[in-house]
């Protein structure tokens, strides 16, 4: 199978491929706070890691919430008041985006000019597929070396890379039927237009002949 990718594109996916999705944001406490979410692309049955980071700051609780963006609207996971180092687990449904959101409620006896000023700051890491398993706990447990954990982590990679392309090539086959389908509708559309068009032209030839010949117009 490996052998139908060419080398070049199998060296640069094996360097590109899935890389793991960092970013530190401070997040607005509020009575009411609105969902901040981190959006990043997964397939179905995809591994995701979620370590988030929340720094201290007083009167105030961060909730976190993993859903997708499928039709479905699933909800992997929802936990409230998570503080310092929280990492989370879960398995996709679903093709699309999985978002991780984020809520900083202002708790207590705030006025409004200090609950201005509180915030705190999300250290957020998101992994998936390959880079979501923990090697080194398998090499400690298959007792393997370090070559042979670099090489099973490769291995990962590179399956998650022929998945990736065998999903292209059935969006592209999915793409293609439905282009084709709608070429086909249109074409259909086209000769009904021109018959319904030339049937009109042929009723309207008789219905004139009829009338000027009422009108002894014409004999």
């Amino acid at each position: 199978m490996f052998s139908l990718i060419p080398p070049f594109l199998l060296s640069t996916l094996l360097f590109s491929a899935l890389p793991t999705h960092a970013i530190k944001f401070s997040l607005q406490a509020q009575r009411y706070p609105p969902p901040k979410c981190i959006w990043n692309a997964a397939h179905p049955n995809a591994l995701v890691i979620v370590t988030a980071n929340v720094g201290a700051g007083p009167n105030q609780r961060v909730d976190i919430e993993i859903v997708d963006s499928s039709p479905k609207k699933n909800v992997y996971l929802s936990k409230k008041g998570i503080k310092s180092e929280s990492r989370l687990a879960i398995t996709t449904h679903e093709d699309g985006e999985v978002g991780v959101c984020f809520r900083n409620t202002v708790e207590g006896d705030v006025s409004y000019e200090e609950a201005q000023k509180l915030f705190r700051v999300i250290d957020l890491d998101v992994d998936i597929g390959a880079d979501a398993v923990d090697y080194n706990a398998i090499a400690n447990q298959e007792s393997l070396s370090g070559l042979e954990t670099e090489m099973r982590k490769l291995e990962g990679i590179v399956k998650e890379i022929v998945e990736e392309l065998d999903y292209l090539k059935q969006r592209e086959e999915k793409f293609s039927g439905t282009n084709i389908s709608t070429n086909v509708r249109v074409q259909n559309f086209a000769w009904f237009s021109l018959f319904a068009l030339a049937g009109l032209g042929v009723w309207q030839i008789f219905h004139l002949r009829a009338f000027f010949k009422r009108k002894y117009l014409i004999d």
